[in-house]
């Protein structure tokens, strides 16, 4: 009988301390860590603003340029078991910037973390979604490159193309700063009500349309800018093939294609009274300013007494921050989804709305298995 009693007790504690470390064990996998893959500072400004949302720390993880620059990521804990979310914001070196993304997502994969979901409030090589020419679909190549790294989901913002999602082979949330942009423009556009929503190209007006019903507000389409780069150039395929001798192009009757007329876009047009109102442009992305520098100069002309620039990612490349000092532009008004501090310091009429919340609510709701329909609340598929 003792030694039954000595048996039944040390199984039971050894199944104590069997449940014990299991539920441990339980207890980490359900934890999370948000980590940053930027090596420049000014980069992690936004990653510090959604871990103090969400009340955790930064993740310990050391990303740097060796002296060749190549890329190099030191993780500094654990992160076995756990869902990782990798804040990547893309400052103007945007091949470094995808590298580190890469190279941490590939380190958190081969220190076994349970899920690895990137957080890439602006996804870069967006514009370059559709075949050009003699070109490639580079942003179907970077979303091949991410899930090869280790990501098993995105959170992202306003993609170019919504379109992009199907570039992925695991789930992509596209999140909008539309109602960040809507609150602005209600809370510091003295006399609102008198404003017009504008879309500077026929392409951008289910955007404007959408802004403008729910502001409850008129619209205006613009039309005939200026043919940009990705529009037909010459390429050597208008060129006729060279034939060899002996042979001429009216023994093949057969091939010879009707002549294509040359697309020529007429001068620049207002669809819509902008006379004595505040214009509002809204667009996607601003970088290079010389579309929206034209845009406003119109607009002057055709009335506007005030000309306000919404969009949501300001890469404000180049010389952008002078040009918009020096244009009829009143106001630029873009989210942190991009650094752009020195651009404000350059060009004071620069604003930045923060959209940190939706970013760590949308955390959130994927650690805690939570709907994200709550996010998408009054967003139109347009918008």
């Amino acid at each position: 009988l003792p030694n039954k009693i000595l048996y039944f007790m040390f199984s039971r504690s050894k199944t104590s301390k069997l449940s014990n470390s299991y539920s441990t064990m339980n207890i980490s996998k359900s934890g999370y860590r948000v980590f940053s893959a930027n090596s420049t500072t000014a980069c992690t400004e936004l990653a510090k603003k959604i871990t103090e949302r969400l009340g955790v720390e930064l993740g310990k993880s050391v990303v740097y340029q060796e002296s060749n620059r190549e890329t190099r990521v030191d993780v500094k804990e654990s992160v076995r078991g756990q869902n990782i979310f990798i804040i990547q914001t893309i400052p103007r070196d945007v091949n470094t910037a995808i590298m580190e993304l890469l190279v941490m997502a590939y380190a958190l994969k081969t220190n076994c973390a349970e899920n690895i979901i990137g957080v890439i409030p602006y996804f870069p090589y967006s514009k370059q979604c559709k075949m050009r020419k003699r070109g490639s679909i580079v942003c179907k190549l970077l979303a091949s490159m991410l899930a090869k790294a280790g990501l098993t989901h995105i959170i992202t913002m306003d993609l170019h193309q919504k379109e992009i999602q199907g570039f992925f082979s695991f789930p992509v949330d596209n999140l909008r700063a539309s109602p960040f942009l809507l609150q602005y423009i209600q809370d510091e556009i003295p006399d609102y009500r008198n404003a017009i929503i504008v879309a500077k190209s026929p392409s951008a007006a289910k955007r404007a349309q959408s802004y403008a019903e729910r502001l409850r507000l008129g619209l205006a389409v613009m039309h005939g800018e200026a043919q940009c780069s990705e529009s037909d150039m010459a390429d050597g395929r208008h060129s006729p093939p060279p034939l060899s001798s002996g042979r001429t192009t009216s023994g093949h009757p057969g091939l010879e294609l009707p002549l294509m007329m040359a697309k020529e876009k007429p001068p620049i047009t207002v669809v819509g009274d902008v006379g004595g109102r505040i214009a509002i442009i809204v667009d996607d992305i601003i970088d290079d300013v010389e579309d929206f520098v034209a845009a406003a100069e119109i607009l002057k002309e055709r009335g506007a007494y005030k000309i306000y620039i919404m969009a949501t990612h300001g890469l404000l490349s180049a010389e952008a921050p002078r040009l918009i000092e020096e244009s009829a532009i009143d106001e630029v008004v873009v989210t942190n989804t991009v650094p752009h501090e020195v651009q404000k310091l350059q060009c004071p009429k620069i604003k930045t709305v923060d959209v940190s919340m939706i970013l760590a609510e949308a955390i959130r709701r994927i650690h805690n298995g939570e709907s994200m329909a709550y996010l998408f609340r009054n967003i139109t598929v347009d918008d």
